[in-house]
């Protein structure tokens, strides 16, 4: 199945990139984390995600500037967690939803806080340009063998005992995070093709700015025989979902913004050290060594991956405060599939 979409997928980047060529305008796809939204310390209030989502786009508008056209996907982890919070502090007087129903709200949530970011930030510079969120759905593998291996951390940070007494009461799989306390941990499968990608693609050609795959989008699987979609129990990884869409769309730049200017060999290591401008050959080498965490670059990096060996031009790691110099070369990390 996954062999069957990964070819969609390398057929559509052909007639996507071809379309695009035609009008003279490249998509840039950028992706950005859930904590995006979060003050270092803060609350998750409304009016802290509604800050951060305005300096965010700020950061933005350079790419605006420069002419792309811009469709943007976006984390939903805290966020997720906090409406698991609720579920569980609502029983039994509320039923609680499933995960791919959270999903679909974060998404029109935050796809909300940021779409009023945007459009504020282009009525501040006067430019004339639109804003649509798509509630996305991702087609995902119901035999992924993530489904019997949990992996994806969601929700806040626990200790020890809060975490142990969660898994035993409500049934979570718990696990440490990268030193920085216990979370809950889900199914994370592999996103294998985006449906709404058509609308995505056509509404930025149109040069409309287009919210899409919040929180990894919705993860559905087709039910055999009749065909119909049906929702799973997961969250799908932003930065790999990002990485299919953009493929299926022809965008010719992948932007992976996270909390650091640039990537490192071996971080936190004696021998670390930062990489500049890395072609697919060196970054598969340095993959296979073991320089990037599973937990936190490793993902970034098999996205970057997957779009350049699909037919992406060029992938970009940094972060907000760093893009309008590394889209001048100047930082960041720059992946390329050929020089």
């Amino acid at each position: 199945m996954e062999e069957r979409y990964r070819e969609d997928t390398e057929q559509s980047y052909r007639f996507a990139k071809g379309e695009s060529a035609e009008r003279g305008r490249p998509i840039a796809l950028v992706a950005v984390g859930g904590h995006a939204f979060m003050e270092p310390g803060g609350k998750g209030t409304i009016e802290e995600h509604e800050r951060c989502a305005f300096a965010l786009c700020d950061k933005l508008m350079t790419l605006v500037e420069r002419g792309y056209e811009l469709v943007i996907t976006h984390g939903n982890g805290p966020q997720v967690g906090s409406l698991l919070l609720q579920q569980e502090a609502a029983q039994p007087e509320v039923a609680p939803m499933p995960l791919d129903v959270l999903v679909a709200q974060t998404e029109g949530s935050l796809g909300y806080i940021l779409q009023q970011a945007l459009l504020n930030q282009l009525r501040s510079r006067n430019i004339g340009r639109y804003v649509v969120t798509v509630v996305t759905q991702v087609l995902v593998d119901e035999n992924d063998e993530a489904f019997d291996t949990p992996t994806k951390p969601i929700g806040p940070f626990l200790s020890e005992k809060e975490a142990e007494r969660r898994a035993k009461e409500l049934g979570w799989t718990v696990r440490e995070d990268s030193g920085r306390g216990w979370r809950r941990v889900v199914p994370s499968p592999r996103p294998l093709k985006v449906i709404q990608r058509h609308m995505i693609r056509d509404a930025a050609h149109k040069g409309h700015i287009v919210l899409a795959c919040g929180g990894g989008g919705i993860p559905i699987t087709e039910e055999k025989g009749t065909r119909a979609y049906k929702g799973m129990e997961a969250v799908i990884d932003k930065d790999l979902t990002s990485s299919v869409l953009a493929s299926q769309i022809g965008a010719e730049l992948l932007i992976i913004l996270t909390a650091v200017p640039q990537v490192y060999a071996g971080f936190g290591s004696k021998d670390q050290r930062p990489l500049g401008a890395v072609t697919l050959q060196e970054i598969e080498r340095l993959r296979e060594e073991d320089n990037f965490p599973v937990g936190s670059m490793g993902p970034k990096i098999d996205a970057v991956i997957h779009f350049l060996k699909s037919g992406g031009v060029r992938g970009l790691i940094t972060d907000p405060q760093s893009l309008a110099k590394a889209l001048e070369g100047q930082a960041g990390t720059h992946l390329v599939g050929r020089i």
